[in-house]
């Protein structure tokens, strides 16, 4: 049976090509879209692009809301529908301006990639997620052991991710040197560390207590007295493997190299909060945790507005939008506080906080 094309593969490979160095698109965006599109080419036999037909992506998308996933046995989410038709729509609309296609299908076929409105508006809902609390991780930092090298790293690793709020791949690749513990502060360097969007920027830790500074502080110490590391070596070391007495492999210690990847970071949350008897929260979800930890202590809009850069974000509705859900039981307190009598605002007062709202919001 047919597997691939080879006049599909030349377009695909200009396709990938175009997104990564026109649209700038990192490798794992591109992956996406090459899923998506291999999955169109699955359902239509892998016929040529030039033979595509707008009942092809009714077709297509009908199947995809009918399909069940293989991780869950559920019918796939509407927001991986949505995703595979977005990236399907994108690139048959390039297609219909490339020489040879475009006497094929018109541009506008592509539009028969888009769902429903109320399919859409479905994939685009935004749904409550668990966050933990400061409370939760500082009950498994303290649960954690920390007796060898690899319990003092991934001690370090969570404590580090708390006071810092970096993404996982961005850990998975800092050096010693980036620290500054006199300052408090990470040098988010894209020319050496996975930032998002290659942004660089300075961190300074977040004020979650004494703890995480204290476990970061020992650990740069271990690293640098003990296990004898300079300034050009991974900051979190990935973990040596040889043979044990009985000649099966097994962690012994650290190696000078960094991860590859940022899943050993998961694995090492998911025992520490296992460990602990709670409910696993992976590493991003650490920025949520510092987005509700601002919104009890920053006191105005100029306090967020450094929160946010703290965290990389360049605008604070992004903070806000991604990160910035109210907590039910909070809600619950803040509608029923409007109901109090309320001290009015000096007119001062109030231009002076509407000028910094929309300086803060970029107006």
């Amino acid at each position: 049976m047919t597997n691939h094309n080879i006049n599909n593969e030349r377009m695909k490979r200009k396709y990938f090509t175009f997104m990564k160095e026109a649209k700038r698109h990192s490798e794992a965006s591109i992956d996406c879209i090459a899923k998506a599109i291999h999955r169109f080419e699955q359902y239509n036999k892998f016929k040529d692009f030039k033979a595509f037909h707008f009942n092809q992506a009714v077709g297509f998308k009908n199947k995809l809301l009918t399909q069940k996933s293989l991780k869950t046995g559920d019918n796939l989410s509407k927001s991986t529908i949505n995703g595979t038709c977005n990236h399907l729509k994108a690139f048959f609309q390039w297609l219909a301006q490339q020489t040879g296609y475009k006497s094929r299908f018109n541009y506008t076929d592509a539009d028969y990639f888009n769902l429903s409105e109320k399919d859409t508006r479905i994939a685009g809902a935004k749904r409550k997620k668990p966050v933990a609390t400061l409370e939760q991780i500082t009950h498994v930092l303290e649960q954690m052991p920390h007796a060898t090298d690899l319990e003092k790293r991934n001690r370090a690793l969570m404590a580090f991710i708390l006071l810092t709020g970096a993404r996982d791949s961005a850990v998975a690749s800092f050096k010693i040197k980036h620290v500054d513990l006199v300052n408090g502060s990470v040098f988010q360097d894209a020319r050496e560390v996975k930032t998002k969007f290659s942004k660089t920027f300075t961190t300074y830790f977040f004020p979650v207590g004494k703890l995480p500074i204290q476990i970061l502080t020992e650990w740069l110490a271990h690293l640098k007295t003990e296990l004898l590391f300079s300034h050009d070596d991974p900051l979190f070391p990935k973990t040596k493997v040889a043979n044990n007495k009985d000649k099966k492999f097994s962690a012994c210690g650290v190696l000078k190299e960094r991860w590859a990847t940022a899943n050993p970071i998961r694995e090492v949350f998911k025992r520490a909060f296992q460990m602990a008897g709670l409910q696993y929260f992976n590493p991003h979800s650490f920025r949520d945790t510092l987005v509700r930890l601002a919104e009890q202590l920053c006191q105005s809009p100029e306090e967020f507005k450094a929160w946010s850069q703290n965290l990389g974000h360049q605008r604070v509705l992004t903070t806000l939008y991604s990160y910035g859900d109210v907590p039910d039981y909070r809600q619950a307190e803040l509608i029923k506080k409007l109901n109090l009598p309320r001290k009015d605002k000096s007119p001062e007062m109030q231009i002076a906080f509407e000028a910094m709202f929309n300086k803060m919001m970029d107006k």
